[in-house]
């Protein structure tokens, strides 16, 4: 008769640990759907900004009621990627929030470069320096004090941004894959929210700000 207690309270210790673990799983779900979501650098195009290995925060009310600005770091999904997660949203949470984590690969589906060209505007890339309507924008290399990796001799010929599209680019020009080459330019919705801090590892946690563009092309 003494044991009954015991095995009554096993059992419902071993309940109360399910629902605290299906309570925080979905909590951490919903809060990576809709306000923050960890993310896992997969490659160097955002050097010396971001290592591979790095883990930022993304915030995904950055853009619900104001545009991306030039300068910001965004992450985003590819087309297909962007339509598998809203096709199964809960399968996607937890896929995104495992990689973030570190807990498995980062997505292919997912990437992460700066803003540099805005809807409207006519985009042009000659020996490596950015003119927007004909105007150079002020971009350094991190030897002159900014945040490129080194100012390299690429050529992108005069393209106008269409409508809710915008043009994104790495920090690591030269070994950066992004809207010059295979990405094109990407649709509004295929964003997910701006990379706001980067939290890991410890030794290098920063708020991630937009470099200055004052003076070019009317920013401010």
């Amino acid at each position: 008769m003494a044991t009954k207690p015991k095995k009554s309270s096993a059992g419902g210790s071993l309940l109360e640990l399910v629902l605290i673990v299906v309570v925080a799983l979905g909590l951490a779900l919903g809060i990576q759907a809709f306000l923050v979501k960890p993310y896992r650098i997969p490659s160097e195009s955002m050097v010396p900004t971001l290592e591979i290995g790095d883990r930022v925060l993304v915030n995904r009310l950055s853009h619900r009621w104001s545009d991306p600005e030039r300068g910001e770091i965004i992450v985003f999904a590819d087309e297909a990627g962007a339509q598998r997660n809203a096709a199964n949203p809960i399968a996607g949470g937890l896929r995104s929030l495992a990689a973030g984590l570190g807990l498995a690969p980062p997505s292919e589906e997912d990437f992460i470069k700066r803003v540099i060209g805005l809807p409207g505007e006519t985009i042009e890339v000659r020996d490596g320096v950015v003119y927007i309507d004909g105007e150079e924008i002020p971009e350094a290399a991190t030897t002159e004090g900014g945040y490129l990796s080194v100012r390299d001799e690429s050529f992108f010929p005069p393209t106008e941004i269409g409508e809710d599209e915008y043009f994104v680019m790495g920090d690591n020009r030269p070994r950066s894959s992004d809207s010059r080459s295979l990405l094109g330019t990407i649709d509004r919705e295929q964003i997910i929210g701006r990379a706001f801090v980067l939290v890991w590892p410890l030794g290098r946690v920063s708020v991630l700000s937009a470099p200055s563009y004052q003076n070019a092309t009317g920013d401010e």
